[in-house]
Protein backbone atom coordinates (compact mmCIF):
# COMPACT_ATOMS: atom_id res chain seq x y z
CA UNK A 1 0.00 0.00 0.00
CA UNK A 2 1.56 3.32 -1.08
CA UNK A 3 1.76 6.43 1.07
CA UNK A 4 -0.77 8.33 -1.03
CA UNK A 5 -3.40 5.64 -0.53
CA UNK A 6 -2.68 5.45 3.20
CA UNK A 7 -3.06 9.21 3.51
CA UNK A 8 -6.34 9.11 1.59
CA UNK A 9 -7.71 6.35 3.85
CA UNK A 10 -6.71 8.24 6.99
CA UNK A 11 -8.42 11.40 5.73
CA UNK A 12 -11.63 9.47 4.94
CA UNK A 13 -11.68 7.77 8.37
CA UNK A 14 -11.10 11.14 10.04
CA UNK A 15 -13.90 12.74 8.00
CA UNK A 16 -16.34 10.00 8.93
CA UNK A 17 -15.39 10.22 12.61
CA UNK A 18 -15.92 13.99 12.62
CA UNK A 19 -19.34 13.59 11.02
CA UNK A 20 -20.40 11.51 14.02
CA UNK A 21 -20.00 14.71 16.07
CA UNK A 22 -21.86 16.87 13.57
CA UNK A 23 -20.62 19.45 11.09
CA UNK A 24 -18.01 22.16 11.43
CA UNK A 25 -19.44 25.67 11.73
CA UNK A 26 -17.99 28.75 10.06
CA UNK A 27 -18.88 32.38 10.78
CA UNK A 28 -19.30 34.48 7.65
CA UNK A 29 -18.80 38.24 7.81
CA UNK A 30 -20.36 40.85 5.54
CA UNK A 31 -19.33 40.43 1.91
CA UNK A 32 -20.39 40.98 -1.69
CA UNK A 33 -20.65 38.81 -4.79
CA UNK A 34 -20.33 40.81 -8.00
CA UNK A 35 -21.53 40.18 -11.53
CA UNK A 36 -19.50 41.16 -14.61
CA UNK A 37 -21.42 44.40 -15.19
CA UNK A 38 -20.87 45.61 -11.62
CA UNK A 39 -17.15 44.73 -11.66
CA UNK A 40 -16.75 46.75 -14.87
CA UNK A 41 -18.65 49.70 -13.41
CA UNK A 42 -16.68 49.75 -10.15
CA UNK A 43 -13.17 48.97 -11.41
CA UNK A 44 -13.18 49.49 -15.17
CA UNK A 45 -14.15 47.48 -18.29
CA UNK A 46 -12.66 43.98 -18.34
CA UNK A 47 -11.16 44.30 -14.86
CA UNK A 48 -10.19 40.97 -13.28
CA UNK A 49 -10.60 40.58 -9.52
CA UNK A 50 -7.41 39.57 -7.71
CA UNK A 51 -7.33 36.21 -5.92
CA UNK A 52 -6.14 36.70 -2.33
CA UNK A 53 -6.90 33.44 -0.49
CA UNK A 54 -9.09 30.37 -0.87
CA UNK A 55 -12.22 29.71 1.16
CA UNK A 56 -13.43 26.35 2.49
CA UNK A 57 -15.90 25.95 -0.38
CA UNK A 58 -14.10 24.62 -3.50
CA UNK A 59 -13.48 27.30 -6.11
CA UNK A 60 -14.54 30.16 -3.81
CA UNK A 61 -12.01 32.78 -2.75
CA UNK A 62 -11.46 36.14 -1.09
CA UNK A 63 -10.43 38.92 -3.46
CA UNK A 64 -7.80 41.53 -2.72
CA UNK A 65 -10.15 44.35 -3.72
CA UNK A 66 -12.47 45.98 -1.16
CA UNK A 67 -15.46 48.30 -1.49
CA UNK A 68 -17.74 50.37 0.73
CA UNK A 69 -21.50 49.95 1.09
CA UNK A 70 -23.54 53.08 1.68
CA UNK A 71 -26.89 53.23 3.45
CA UNK A 72 -29.17 56.09 4.53
CA UNK A 73 -27.59 56.27 8.00
CA UNK A 74 -23.96 55.23 7.57
CA UNK A 75 -21.21 53.74 5.46
CA UNK A 76 -19.43 50.43 6.02
CA UNK A 77 -15.92 50.44 4.59
CA UNK A 78 -13.51 47.64 3.66
CA UNK A 79 -16.19 45.14 2.65
CA UNK A 80 -14.81 41.88 1.27
CA UNK A 81 -15.48 40.80 -2.31
CA UNK A 82 -15.76 37.05 -2.88
CA UNK A 83 -14.93 35.39 -6.18
CA UNK A 84 -15.53 34.12 -8.72
CA UNK A 85 -17.85 36.51 -10.57
CA UNK A 86 -21.53 35.56 -10.31
CA UNK A 87 -24.57 35.96 -12.53
CA UNK A 88 -26.09 38.59 -10.23
CA UNK A 89 -24.62 40.97 -7.68
CA UNK A 90 -25.55 40.18 -4.08
CA UNK A 91 -24.60 41.90 -0.81
CA UNK A 92 -24.74 39.84 2.40
CA UNK A 93 -24.82 41.59 5.77
CA UNK A 94 -25.92 40.86 9.33
CA UNK A 95 -29.04 42.35 10.89
CA UNK A 96 -26.76 44.50 13.05
CA UNK A 97 -25.11 45.86 9.89
CA UNK A 98 -28.55 46.65 8.50
CA UNK A 99 -29.44 48.66 11.61
CA UNK A 100 -26.19 50.62 11.30
CA UNK A 101 -26.82 51.28 7.59
CA UNK A 102 -30.46 52.20 8.13
CA UNK A 103 -31.80 49.45 5.88
CA UNK A 104 -33.85 46.41 6.90
CA UNK A 105 -32.57 43.52 4.81
CA UNK A 106 -34.70 40.36 4.60
CA UNK A 107 -33.45 36.90 5.51
CA UNK A 108 -33.02 35.02 2.24
CA UNK A 109 -31.16 32.09 0.75
CA UNK A 110 -28.25 33.03 -1.48
CA UNK A 111 -29.47 33.96 -4.96
CA UNK A 112 -33.01 34.75 -3.84
CA UNK A 113 -32.82 38.53 -4.25
CA UNK A 114 -36.09 39.41 -6.00
CA UNK A 115 -37.81 42.24 -4.17
CA UNK A 116 -34.91 42.88 -1.80
CA UNK A 117 -33.59 46.38 -1.03
CA UNK A 118 -30.88 47.99 -3.10
CA UNK A 119 -27.74 49.66 -1.81
CA UNK A 120 -24.96 51.91 -3.06
CA UNK A 121 -21.59 50.26 -3.75
CA UNK A 122 -18.51 52.47 -3.73
CA UNK A 123 -14.99 51.72 -4.98
CA UNK A 124 -12.03 54.10 -4.88
CA UNK A 125 -13.11 55.69 -8.19
CA UNK A 126 -16.68 54.73 -9.05
CA UNK A 127 -20.08 53.89 -7.58
CA UNK A 128 -22.98 51.61 -8.50
CA UNK A 129 -26.52 51.92 -7.16
CA UNK A 130 -28.11 48.49 -6.91
CA UNK A 131 -31.88 48.29 -7.29
CA UNK A 132 -31.95 45.02 -5.33
CA UNK A 133 -29.58 42.44 -3.85
CA UNK A 134 -29.17 43.24 -0.14
CA UNK A 135 -29.88 40.26 2.13
CA UNK A 136 -29.19 38.68 5.49
CA UNK A 137 -28.15 35.14 4.55
CA UNK A 138 -30.40 32.38 5.85
CA UNK A 139 -28.36 30.05 8.04
CA UNK A 140 -27.48 26.97 6.03
CA UNK A 141 -25.33 23.87 5.69
CA UNK A 142 -23.28 23.16 2.59
CA UNK A 143 -23.02 19.39 2.29
CA UNK A 144 -21.60 16.80 -0.08
CA UNK A 145 -23.93 13.99 -1.24
CA UNK A 146 -21.89 11.44 0.72
CA UNK A 147 -22.12 13.45 3.93
CA UNK A 148 -25.83 14.09 3.36
CA UNK A 149 -26.39 10.35 3.14
CA UNK A 150 -24.37 9.87 6.31
CA UNK A 151 -26.44 12.50 8.13
CA UNK A 152 -29.67 11.24 6.51
CA UNK A 153 -30.71 14.65 5.20
CA UNK A 154 -32.00 15.73 1.79
CA UNK A 155 -31.75 18.79 -0.45
CA UNK A 156 -33.63 21.82 1.00
CA UNK A 157 -34.51 19.94 4.18
CA UNK A 158 -34.98 22.22 7.18
CA UNK A 159 -33.17 21.05 10.32
CA UNK A 160 -32.12 22.30 13.72
CA UNK A 161 -28.47 22.43 14.75
CA UNK A 162 -27.29 22.25 18.35
CA UNK A 163 -24.12 24.20 19.11
CA UNK A 164 -22.21 23.19 22.22
CA UNK A 165 -20.09 26.29 22.61
CA UNK A 166 -19.54 28.68 25.50
CA UNK A 167 -23.15 29.78 25.04
CA UNK A 168 -24.91 26.56 23.96
CA UNK A 169 -28.02 26.97 21.85
CA UNK A 170 -30.09 25.35 19.12
CA UNK A 171 -30.39 27.11 15.76
CA UNK A 172 -33.76 26.52 14.12
CA UNK A 173 -34.74 26.90 10.45
CA UNK A 174 -31.39 25.76 9.01
CA UNK A 175 -31.58 24.83 5.33
CA UNK A 176 -29.51 21.96 3.90
CA UNK A 177 -27.90 22.55 0.52
CA UNK A 178 -26.34 19.52 -1.17
CA UNK A 179 -23.91 19.42 -4.09
CA UNK A 180 -20.84 17.42 -5.16
CA UNK A 181 -19.19 20.83 -5.59
CA UNK A 182 -19.53 21.66 -1.87
CA UNK A 183 -17.41 20.97 1.18
CA UNK A 184 -19.46 20.19 4.31
CA UNK A 185 -19.72 23.25 6.57
CA UNK A 186 -22.51 25.13 8.32
CA UNK A 187 -22.50 28.89 7.73
CA UNK A 188 -23.80 31.48 10.19
CA UNK A 189 -23.31 35.25 10.30
CA UNK A 190 -21.51 37.22 13.03
CA UNK A 191 -24.71 38.01 14.94
CA UNK A 192 -25.39 34.28 15.23
CA UNK A 193 -21.74 33.56 15.97
CA UNK A 194 -21.77 35.96 18.91
CA UNK A 195 -24.99 34.40 20.19
CA UNK A 196 -23.42 30.93 20.46
CA UNK A 197 -19.94 31.92 21.65
CA UNK A 198 -18.38 30.88 18.35
CA UNK A 199 -14.79 29.70 18.22
CA UNK A 200 -12.92 28.41 15.19
CA UNK A 201 -13.45 24.66 14.79
CA UNK A 202 -16.72 24.55 16.74
CA UNK A 203 -19.13 21.85 15.60
CA UNK A 204 -22.90 21.59 15.40
CA UNK A 205 -25.05 18.49 15.87
CA UNK A 206 -27.87 18.15 13.31
CA UNK A 207 -31.32 17.53 14.76
CA UNK A 208 -33.88 16.20 12.30
CA UNK A 209 -37.00 18.31 12.06
CA UNK A 210 -39.18 18.44 8.95
CA UNK A 211 -38.56 18.25 5.25
CA UNK A 212 -39.24 21.14 2.95
CA UNK A 213 -42.12 20.68 0.50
Amino acid sequence: MNNELITSLIEEVTRRALLETGVEVEASGRHVHLDRETVDALFGPGYELTHFRDLSQPGQYVCKERISIVGPKSVIHNVVILGPIRKKTQVEISSTDGTALGIKAPVRESGDIAGTPGILLLSAKNSVQLSEGLIVAKRHIHMTPADAEKQQVTQSEIVQVKINGDRPLIFDDVVVRISPDFATYMHIDYDEANACGFKKGIRGQIIKKTKAK
